[in-house]
């Protein structure tokens, strides 16, 4: 099967407003620092713009509000939205919304999506996706969080942490275990929790690297949250019991595409930082650009992102074409190689910019600390890893020794001489 990552001329034009509109009016905005309220006076009439061009919430089908756009075209116009920060949200799909947007888009009923997933759309409410815990991160079997059904309402308690945006949420999309007596992977469910519920308590944003920035400012942290027998009815159940895990691989694949994508946006904002510095600082009887050294980081940073942009336009065309659980393979590589580019070409750019890349002059100390984080979320690399190692070693064999792909002289010889000898007899 082919592969094709084209796009008709009319979306081409879409994409090329966007690179116009994220340069122009987004990226201007990480020179101010605004309130929440500003920051949402400012930026309403962008969103409305956004959503003239029929380019709002386009990682959801038409009948939700998106743009059916599919996979590849999704990923071509997140590349555009890692530039900035700012612009997901801008666009109508940033993290957690959009991801919980799309959960509710398939798991949840007719009445959550018209209470939560239509105003989640049209911005006038945000959410949380509660899942880690201090003892369940790489490994979510390891819930500890429980959900035991008492009549008409289900009784959640449990500890969560690295719930982003729950300081900020109108409402939390919580995991927890409600049969385990099960399997780790069919006894879990998710469940609507609105975030003024009795027994709901956001600890605190806990401190993480790129914490004081604007962004987290503006669009809240990430929390540590206590569920002490809080009450929810059972009409807040997402799905049916037990299928947890099975809405949170479908929530997470698509975003990993997105978030790899992202990383390119973020990554080509920094690779034209370094290559600008590099033809324009003078320093040792040359132009950077003349440094061997500074020349092997141009050239491995383009080769890298080249490598990680294919990868993951291939994941995506992978999705479209036969979806997402049967591209687990190509998103995993694009998670662990897509994070490792983004840290080393933005941490190529600081190098070249000297005591300058390291201010908060520029914006590249934010991404890299931002960057960081990109090894971690959505699992860390090692388990994807090994992941993408475990699915390809199923596809091979035992064998007694290794001559079966590499022939020893003799056994070459041996080969060779069964072959003239099968052809001599065949003319007998």
């Amino acid at each position: 099967m082919a592969w094709d990552f084209s796009t008709e001329p009319e979306f081409e034009a879409q994409l090329e407003w966007m690179r116009r509109f994220v340069r122009d009016e987004i990226i201007p905005l990480e020179t101010l620092d605004l309130d929440r309220e500003t920051f949402a006076r400012i930026t309403a009439p962008l969103k409305e713009q956004v959503k003239e061009r029929g380019l709002w919430a386009a990682h959801l089908p038409p009948e939700l509000g998106g743009g059916g756009f599919g996979q590849v075209r999704l990923g071509l116009m997140h590349e555009i939205l890692g530039q900035c920060r700012f612009a997901p949200g801008i666009f109508g799909n940033q993290a957690p919304d959009s991801g919980n947007a799309e959960l509710l888009a398939i798991g949840g009923s007719p009445e959550q999506k018209e209470r939560w997933m239509h105003p989640l759309l049209r911005g006038e409410l945000r959410s949380c996706f509660s899942m880690t815990e201090p003892g369940a991160g790489a490994d979510p079997t390891l819930l500890s969080t429980r959900a035991v059904r008492d009549g008409d309402e289900y009784v959640i308690n449990g500890h969560k942490w690295f719930s982003s945006n729950a300081s900020h949420a109108d409402f939390l999309i919580v995991m927890a275990v409600t049969d385990p007596d099960v399997s780790a992977y069919q006894g879990s469910s998710m469940f609507v929790v609105p975030v003024e519920t009795p027994g709901v308590q956001i600890v605190r944003d806990i401190p993480v690297m790129d914490h004081p920035t604007i962004t987290g400012k503006l669009y809240g942290g990430h929390a540590e949250v206590l569920y002490t027998d809080v009450r929810v009815p059972v009409e807040n159940l997402i799905g049916n019991p037990g299928d947890g895990f099975r809405l949170a691989q479908q929530r997470l694949g698509p975003g990993r595409i997105h978030h790899a994508m992202r990383w390119l946006g973020q990554s080509k904002r920094a690779f034209d930082m370094l290559c600008e510095r590099a033809v324009s600082r003078y320093t040792h009887g040359s132009v950077l650009a003349d440094k061997q050294m500074v020349q092997d980081w141009v050239a491995s940073s383009a080769a890298e992102m080249q490598a990680a942009r294919l990868l993951t336009l291939h994941a995506a065309w992978t999705m479209d074409q036969v979806g997402a659980s049967n591209a687990r393979v190509e998103i995993a590589m694009i998670k662990y190689w897509g994070a490792r580019v983004l840290h080393d070409v933005i941490d190529r750019a600081i190098q070249v910019h000297g005591s300058l890349g390291f201010s908060g002059d520029l914006p590249l100390e934010e991404m890299y600390r931002a960057a960081r984080a990109a090894r971690i979320y959505d699992g860390p690399d090692e388990v994807h890893k090994a992941t993408v190692a475990r699915r390809i070693l199923r596809g091979y064999q035992p064998v007694e020794t290794p001559t079966e792909h590499i022939p020893t002289r003799a056994e070459a010889a041996r080969r060779r001489f069964a072959d003239h000898l099968e052809a001599a007899t065949a003319d007998l």
